[in-house]
């Protein structure tokens, strides 16, 4: 059973890799992916100068949907330390691709740039980060913003860019935009903006208040946008939200995606996750008499 993809032009041994933020930050990080079978690796978003992220608590798990939420403020080395993790991670000969958050064209393509001159397959833009205001939704919300963003990055680069957006009002618009603008797949879609309450402190809970929710309670959403932009623009799609199990990878392929992201479940059940959704993948696609991932992409869309 064939279950090689490309996406973006970047060739891919099975559809399925992490999502940004989940092991993604060190070279161990990676080797823990490597050893788990992922098909390629997403890095942490990175800025140009180190961040040290929100004070705690930074996650709180809704375990009665598997899902999370989560404000971490984009935690990372920078610009040093990406150098430092694509430099080291070439050893594992896999595609690794750089997410990017930055707050000005400039600083996004000041990463992209540092990105590919250490080995970077991709860049993947982050413009949908729901809780750091200033980095991620708010530019993804703009159709002449992310066409700025990406045009600039596009032509400073020669790998490819994929453009990361989130659940906004005119989703096919702004995903119309990135990709006349250069984008060479999108990632649909990122956490959703959200709140928990502690009712005995009677304050949030989150010490940012407001963050991400990520998992289960997502994934119906997650189909909905990959469908609805796969129908009206036929682009490369990577699919992510509440990828618990084959099933929902190959719901989100037959949207439209093309690989899928898996982030939430690796927290609650380890990376390991990955070979039982390859192997269900496999063996769906011999029961239904299919000879190739790539028959079913988009196969749902009418």
């Amino acid at each position: 059973m064939n279950l090689n993809i490309d996406v973006a032009g970047i060739k891919l041994e099975h559809p399925v890799m992490n999502a940004s933020g989940i092991l993604g930050s060190t070279y161990n990080d990676i080797a823990v992916l490597a050893r788990a079978g992922f098909a390629a690796f997403v890095t942490k978003s990175f800025t140009r100068e180190k961040r040290e992220g929100y004070g705690t608590p930074i996650a709180v798990p809704i375990s009665e949907t598997l899902s999370l939420l989560n404000a971490v403020g984009l935690e990372n080395p920078g610009l040093e330390g990406l150098a430092e993790l694509l430099d080291s991670c070439k050893i594992f000969g896999k595609p690794i691709i750089v997410s990017i958050a930055g707050s000005s064209p400039e600083e996004f393509v000041e990463i992209a740039v540092v990105a590919e001159e250490h080995g970077a397959t991709a860049v993947e833009l982050n413009l949908s980060c729901p809780h750091v205001r200033g980095r991620g939704l708010e530019i993804g919300a703009s159709p002449s913003a992310v066409r700025e963003i990406v045009g600039i990055v596009s032509s400073s680069i020669n790998i490819p860019v994929i453009v990361k957006l989130g659940l906004v009002d005119r989703l096919v618009e702004v995903a119309s935009a990135a990709l006349e603008a250069g984008a060479r797949a999108l990632t649909l879609i990122n956490s959703v903006k959200a709140m928990k309450i502690d009712i005995y402190a009677a304050k949030p809970i989150l010490g940012n208040r407001v963050g991400g929710l990520s998992g289960k309670a997502i994934h119906p959403i997650a189909v909905r946008a990959v469908y609805e932009v796969y129908r009206e623009l036929k682009p490369d799609i990577i699919g992510v939200g509440g990828v618990f199990s084959w099933e929902d990878a190959i719901e989100l392929i037959m949207a439209g995606a093309r690989a899928v992201q898996i982030g939430t479940a690796i927290i609650y059940y380890g990376p390991e996750i990955v070979r039982e959704i390859v192997e269900g993948m496999k063996r769906f696609l011999e029961q239904q008499g299919f000879r190739s991932i790539e028959e079913i992409v988009g196969y749902a869309v009418s």
